[in-house]
């Protein structure tokens, strides 16, 4: 009886091994496993053994018979999900896919060069990892100059001919302003933006990375008051056409006179609130006209044109535009925040 049993489990798992498709593998399981399959005729001679050997050998039985069992279940299933693979009903609905969209400040720069270039303005890039020469020099701003001090950044272990560290991670976006210059002379029109590093210490309103916009044009007798009619096109553009916009003076190496460019509070239109400091203005950007000095790095003759460069904070409007309170929240990566917008 025994022999018979494992004889009977031995073949009914090689033809199992053989079969191919739902509708055969049906007919094995009613072969073997059916009420009047071939195990339950085997299983009824075990009435006819003594009652010592009955017991032994229903509990060999048992275990075959539950061996089968999970065996057929197994190739069951995975014959079950084949089919499935295999057939396409044309009729269901297709499965939804997820589509990303723009970050919020991606969504602001396309914005800010949507305008730009309808104003006859170049979008231009520059490298990250920037020369000591373009990210500073160039740009007025000398080894000693206490500027270097409020733009601390991450020097690259490389040395020049001198023995300097000479390969930062560009602290702005400023750098493209002299390759632009170079590149195509005067006159010019161009944004630049893109990612900059400081070394900050990180917190709501400051982030190590961060997103900058900047901006030159340099003509012929061009002066402040082409310049504050583009800005002040561009707070319309960004916060509703009732933004004004308010300059004050305010230095900076590569501009002169420089000024520091306010919108309207776009959280209390004006009144003053928390976010603008009671006054009614954020300060949003820096400006002014080119240094001569960095026409000159240029190679443009600073007696025959002039200009003005702008620099925004990108990630600092995206901040104003959504109403975002924490700047740290755009290099998380947590879509449950990206989601929003």
């Amino acid at each position: 009886m025994q022999s018979k049993l494992e004889q009977l489990k031995e073949e009914a798992l090689r033809k199992l091994q053989e079969v191919t498709d739902i509708h055969s593998f049906k007919e094995l399981e009613t072969k073997y496993l059916g009420r009047k399959g071939e195990l339950a005729t085997l299983l009824k001679e075990l009435a006819d053994l003594a009652e010592i050997e009955r017991k032994v050998v229903g509990e060999l039985a048992n275990e075959i018979k539950e061996d089968i069992r999970l065996k057929f279940e197994y190739a069951k299933r995975s014959l079950m999900e084949a089919e499935e693979e295999k057939f396409i009903d044309v009729t269901l609905p297709g499965t939804k896919l997820s589509l990303g969209h723009e970050h919020p400040v991606s969504q602001v720069q396309n914005e800010l060069e949507d305008l730009f270039t309808s104003m006859g303005f170049m979008v231009l890039e520059g490298p990250e990892l920037e020369s000591d020469y373009f990210n500073f020099e160039a740009l007025n701003i000398p080894k000693t100059h206490p500027a270097r001090d409020m733009q601390d950044t991450f020097f690259i272990d490389k040395k020049n001919k001198d023995g300097e560290l000479d390969l930062v991670m560009r602290t702005h976006t400023s750098p493209v302003q002299i390759r632009a210059m170079l590149k195509y002379g005067a006159p010019l029109r161009m944004v630049a933006p893109g990612r900059v590093f400081r070394c900050e210490a990180t917190d709501v309103r400051h982030e190590h990375t961060f997103y900058q916009f900047e901006g030159v044009m340099i003509d012929e007798n061009i002066n402040f008051s082409h310049m504050k009619g583009i800005l002040d096109e561009v707070g319309k553009k960004l916060f509703g056409k009732d933004t004004n916009l308010k300059m004050r003076p305010k230095f900076y190496p590569f501009v002169e006179p420089g000024s520091n460019g306010e919108y309207t509070c776009v959280l209390c239109h004006g009144k003053g609130c928390r976010l603008c400091k009671y006054t009614g203005w954020l300060e949003v950007m820096g400006c002014g006209l080119v240094h001569p000095n960095v026409l000159r790095a240029g190679g443009i003759d600073p007696d025959k044109y002039t200009g003005f460069a702008f620099g925004f904070g990108l990630s600092r409007l995206a901040m104003l535009k959504f109403g975002i309170e924490d700047t740290r929240m755009f290099n998380s990566g947590d879509l449950r925040f990206l989601e929003q917008f």
